[in-house]
Order: structure tokens, then sequence, then C-alpha cells
């Protein structure tokens, strides 16, 4: 082999030709030789070199298709009798889980279904507490509500209830599996699809478009990049109901759509759709494919916007750094007949650092809760305040005090199917006092 100068490039030993002295001998090719070793690549670390910063976050995320193989029946229209005749667009499951800097984790996970029911929650909190060591607090499930989706709770899905809920965990562990280095940054941008859908008559409150009825038009976006900047995945969320269409075709509706397009146009990027305080908010116009599609882009130019695209530099991104902090509790909420079993509600808070502060509310919130956790938690510096409803139980309405008092669909359509019923008009009070409660409990300064 002729003579070579050694080098090392990227923690690889190569060879490359050199010329040896013309004079000296083999003691000073030898010399000649070690003189002129070199480095090709990163320099090598000495004991007076600093330690590469330890990454804020790590996120990982995976998405599966839960679209049902069979005509199964459908879900959120009572009169909707016959089962599904086919799919109009893939129904999905998706998680993010993220892990602090002293190992933290939380995993949200999003459903294109008609909502995440305490007892679907319970098994797989079990099972990812068990196998993966996230505390049943930390898992946050959130339901688009699409009305063109399965009834998974239906006697006749038995087979695709047990389907789910193993996919569910597996999802999980396949986004805990994916775990790298990432980069965290919140912005919120507006979109007008909702409209209040509670208009006042001489005959009471009924369902009908309110153009003047009170709105909740944010779309607050967590955006995930990777180590190089790249988008890796957006969770977004919105309040409005995902019924524009009625039809019986699998379809995820505008918040589907949304997803679909912001996944075509950042090849690699995982959408993820977070429901917020719907209950007395619908898309309007509604009842045409075009319309959802329509509503899908615009719902998606909003996400664009919050995440400043084609902005150089952004000037409304909110790095999120610090710790994981998450409390959860179920809080009795008593029916207006007394003799009716009180309903163990859901009220969960997830802070990420000092830069979001996450309320997620069970089932069917109306707008209200939303309006007034923000107005009553958002201070100059503070944390974002992203409120989020239809999490971690579902079915039943939760109106407001004012919705309660006005009546109309959305005081009367109330409570578990099994105690369906008007609820105490303290509701209100009792949830907030449980959000107060786990807000403090999470706190900075009480953290770990």
């Amino acid at each position: 082999m002729a003579a070579g100068q050694l080098s090392i490039l990227t923690g690889k030993l190569s060879l490359r030709p050199l010329q040896a002295p013309a004079r000296g001998g083999l003691a000073a090719a030898v010399m000649f030789g070690i003189a002129n070793l070199t480095l090709c690549g990163p320099a090598v670390a000495t004991a007076a070199d600093p330690a590469p910063p330890a990454p804020l976050w790590r996120a990982g995320v995976a998405a599966v298709r839960i679209t049902p193989d069979n005509p199964l029946p459908m879900a959120g229209y009572d009169a909707r009798t016959e089962p599904a005749e086919g799919t109009e667009q893939n129904l999905y499951a998706k998680a993010l889980v993220l892990e602090d800097a002293a190992g933290g984790r939380t995993l949200w996970i999003t459903l294109d279904l008609i909502g995440a029911t305490a007892g679907l929650r319970e098994t797989v909190a079990n099972r990812v507490t068990e196998t993966m060591g996230i505390p049943a607090s930390a898992l946050l499930m959130n339901a688009s509500h699409t009305h063109c989706g399965p009834d998974y709770d239906h006697a006749a899905a038995a087979d695709y209830r047990a389907f789910l809920e193993t996919t569910l965990v597996e999802l999980a562990g396949r986004a805990v599996a994916t775990l790298a280095p990432a980069e965290l940054a919140f912005g919120t941008a507006r979109a007008s699809v909702a409209m209040n859908r509670r208009t006042p008559t001489s005959m009471g409150y009924i369902n009908h478009p309110n153009p003047a009825g009170p709105v909740d038009h944010a779309v607050p976006v967590l955006s995930v990049r990777n180590a190089d900047a790249t988008l890796r995945a957006v969770v977004f969320g919105y309040a409005c109901h995902n019924t524009t269409m009625a039809f019986r075709r699998w379809l995820g509706d505008y918040a589907g759509y949304a997803q679909e397009y912001l996944e075509a146009d950042h090849a690699g990027t995982t959408a993820l759709f977070m429901m917020g305080c719907a209950g007395d908010q619908n898309p309007y116009p509604r009842r045409q494919l075009a319309y959802a599609q329509r509503h899908g882009r615009t719902l998606a130019t909003a996400v664009e916007a919050a995440i400043e695209a084609d902005q150089d530099p952004s000037r409304h991104q909110r790095p999120v750094t610090g710790l994981v902090r998450a409390a959860f509790e179920r809080v009795d909420l008593p029916f207006a007949d007394t003799a009716r079993r009180p309903h163990p509600y859901p009220v969960q808070v997830i802070r990420l650092g000092d830069d979001i502060l996450l309320v997620a509310l069970g089932m069917e919130t109306t707008v209200d809760y939303a309006l007034r956790i923000k107005a009553e938690f958002t201070v100059a510096n503070g944390p974002a305040v992203w409120v989020a409803g239809y999490s971690n139980d579902y079915p039943g309405y939760i109106p407001s005090r004012r919705v309660l008092l006005e009546g109309g669909y959305e005081a009367e359509q109330t409570g578990p199917a099994e105690q369906t019923g008007p609820w105490d008009p303290g509701i209100e009070e009792k949830i907030m006092a449980t959000v107060r409660k786990l807000v403090e409990r999470t706190r900075p300064e009480l953290s770990r």
C-alpha cells in the first residue's frame, strides 16, 4: 500500500496519498506522518470546550387511519339511523408526545370522531401509564366532533371499539418511539368559519344562525420544528361544530380538510386539530361538500398566518420553554333534579413552561366557558391561554349559566345518555372553581 496521510472525517478514518521526505529515512517519515495527522470535521472536544446545550424539548408524533372498514352506525344525528354507505375522506387518530428537559411528558391524542368518552380515555390512560410511564393527568384526548364518524359505543360496533382501544395505545407508543430534539413555538390567528347558532325569538331560543351571538374566532397554534427548523407538526384549535355535512359517508368535515390541506402544503408535517368550546357554534353555510372544503381551507389559511409562513423574521411566534406541568380532576356536577346522580366531570390543565396554559374541558361546552377562562387568566407577560372543549369525556352539553337560564337546545340536551336532563345552574361556578384550583396547582413556583 502506498504511504498515506491519516485523516479523521466526521468520525471516520481515511487514508489519502502523501509524499514522504526525501531525506531522513524511516524515522523521519514516521515523524512526518504524525505531524500531518489532521482533523477534517468537527473539532475534538477538550476539557476547556463547553458542552453543547441540551435540547429544551423532545417531541414525537404519529398518525393512524381509523376509518371503519364496515358500514357501522353513524354518530351525531339521532334521526340518521341507517349505517354509513362509504368513505368520502379517511378518519385519523394522531398523537403528539412532548418531553421537557427534565423528562416530564404530556401526550395529546386527537380523534376524527364524535367524542372521546370517559371509558375510552380510562382504558387508554391505564395502558399508556403502565407501558410508557406517562401519568394519566398528562394525557389529553380531544375529538373533532365530526358528525360523519362511527358511533363506536353502539352495540353493532363492538369490534371497532376494541380495535380503537388497541390502536390508540399502539399510536401512543409509536409517537414515544419517535422522540427527537424539537423547538416549540406558539402563535395565533383568527378564522370566521363559526357563527353562534342560538337565535332568540318570541317562542324562545331556536337553533338558527345568529350573527350577533357570541363566538370565539381564535385559532391557537403550537408548531413543532425539528432541530434543523423544518416543520414537523402543528396542533391547531378552533371552536365550531364539525357539522357542515350530514350525509352517510365517513368524513372529517371542515377540520378533516384543514388537516389534509396543511399536510399537503407542508410535506412531512403532521397536522392535529383540537376542538374548542363549540357547543353553540356551527359552520355556515352548510349542507354542501364544497362548503366543508372551503371552511377547511379558511382554517388552514389561518394556521399559516399563525405560524407566520413566509415571514422573515417572524415577530409573533412565542418560543415555548420550561417544564411540563399537568393536573386532572373530576368534579361532581349536579342536575336540576336532585334525585339524579351527579356526573363526574373532567377538568384538565396542562402548562408548557411559562408560555402556554391549556385548559381542557369535557363534553360539549358552550363558548361562554372559553371566553370567560381567557378573560380571567390572560395577563400581561403571562402564558397564552388556550381552551379546548370535547376533551376526555362525551356525550352531553355543558351550557353556561346564561344558556341554561335562556333555555333552548343546548340547555335541554344535557347530561350523559343515561342521565339526560337539565343541569343545576350552578355548574358553571363549580367548573370555574376547579379550573382555578388546577391552574394554581400547576403554577411554575410549585413545579418540581
